[in-house]
């Protein structure tokens, strides 16, 4: 992680909660480390000691951190409760995607996958197309992808390839997602995975004949060099920037469809925001509310983005764009200049 690509990752936070229309700034932070070669207590040791670093700029009515690469519910935990102990009182609001238990809320450990499952059925449903035997592959198999794969599956979708940092795994007759789900879960990894189909490389996957292409591992890895080989007429962007300029500008021209990062997975920072909203009023709903709400924000969305798109004659990110710059632009001219 460099202090370049943060500063990149605040602006795309900034726009993603600009286009769901959620009451949000933008913001990003990292440490330059490889937590999978910590052990558990120096992970802590290191999450508690960045939070108190932080602490003056984080707070429920500042900045509020939430999981992304390299973090997950225990580490939100951590930071929750090194804040709590500085203040003698618990301020769940502080931070989200936490465990349930502690101010957490379900639904946010599969928001982003979800998001991810309802821009593709929104966009396939725009183009007159049914979900029913689409052909699906996802580089990247963590949270993001996991989830987008077993609910896209869900939806009747079929799993044709899926990679993680090992490597990949392709079957073109369709992938068993369960199984392949619950071989992860047993700390498997997919190059290693024994079922039936062919193994490739990660980078491998984002060129295989699908439908839908959901790239949800780390930016830049469609470019120059690979755009004019994706077979895929719909990308859906699970990951934050993993689509270069250039690769946008073949992609578009090609006539592929790109479902932008800060539209396509910006579930996560919705339902963080549903979090928030939780933990502030002390009153926490059940899964179907959340869903419904996730659902309620995210087909706004993408069918405000969509119509901008149509009218301006524009692609999906650029569409996206003006929507996110014009509602922040306004929000800066309303407020006005202090003093």
């Amino acid at each position: 992680v460099e202090l370049d690509e943060v500063r990149a990752l605040a602006m795309w936070m900034t726009w993603k909660c600009a286009v769901v229309n959620i009451p949000y700034g933008g913001a990003k932070g990292g440490v330059t480390v490889d937590p999978g070669s910590l052990s558990r207590r120096e992970l802590e040791g290191l999450t508690r000691r960045f939070a108190s670093e932080i602490s003056i700029v984080i707070g429920p009515e500042k900045d509020i951190p939430a999981p992304d690469v390299g973090t997950n519910e225990q580490v939100m935990a951590w930071i929750m409760d090194t804040i709590s102990m500085h203040q003698g009182y618990s301020i769940p609001g502080v931070v989200t995607g936490k465990p349930v238990g502690i101010g957490g809320t379900v639904g946010r450990r599969e928001a982003t996958g979800r998001g991810v499952s309802i821009v593709v059925r929104e966009a396939l449903k725009a183009q007159g197309r049914p979900l029913e035997g689409v052909t699906v592959a996802i580089q990247g198999f963590g949270n993001v992808g996991t989830h987008a794969a077993r609910l896209l599956g869900e939806m009747g979708c079929v799993m044709v390839g899926v990679s993680d940092s090992s490597g990949g795994f392709t079957n073109p007759r369709g992938l068993d997602v369960p199984d392949i789900l619950r071989f992860k879960q047993g700390g498997g990894r997919l190059t290693d995975y024994p079922g039936e189909g062919e193994r490739l490389s990660g980078e491998e996957v984002v060129e295989l004949p699908c439908d839908v292409l959901v790239p949800a591992a780390l930016e830049g890895q469609l470019s120059r060099a690979n755009a004019d080989r994706v077979q895929a007429s719909l990308v859906a962007e699970g990951a934050n920037g993993p689509t270069t300029p250039e690769a946008d500008a073949i992609l578009f021209d090609r006539g592929v469809m790109v479902i932008p990062d800060i539209l396509a997975n910006a579930g996560g920072v919705t339902v963080s925001y549903f979090e928030w909203v939780q933990d502030l009023q002390n009153h926490f709903w059940d899964r179907a509310e959340v869903v419904q709400s996730l659902e309620r924000v995210l087909t706004t969305a993408y069918g405000q983005v969509a119509a901008l798109a149509a009218a301006e004659k524009v692609d999906m990110r650029t569409a996206a764009n003006i929507l996110a710059v014009q509602r922040v632009a306004e929000a800066i001219k309303v407020r006005g200049i202090y003093p």
